[in-house]
């Protein structure tokens, strides 16, 4: 099993959008056939920053989790032009 956690600070003004694409891109990956887990935070000390923690079965379904639709057009065309910066973290379960 695969973990990958990012975490974004958005821009104050887009705190709306962002929150309704995380949604967006929570409620897609769900759907995929190698997630496990797909879970969308917001921390409580700086509501600007959103946390994103997801398991995979293998690195075939997180690199198919990648290439999806859905993850091009929501985080690479979306989120991530909204973030003002973006911390990923690929882990192993141990």
């Amino acid at each position: 099993m695969l973990i990958n956690n990012a975490f974004y600070t958005m821009h104050t003004d887009r705190l709306a959008e962002a929150e309704a694409q995380l949604h967006q891109l929570r409620d897609a990956s769900r759907s995929e056939p190698g997630c496990l887990t797909f879970n969308v935070g917001r921390s409580v000390d700086n509501p600007n920053v959103f946390i994103l923690y997801e398991e995979y079965r293998d690195r075939d379904a997180l690199d198919a989790h990648f290439a999806s639709e859905h993850f091009q057009r929501l985080v690479v065309d979306g989120i991530r032009k909204l973030a003002l910066e973006r911390i990923g973290y690929h882990c192993k379960a141990i």
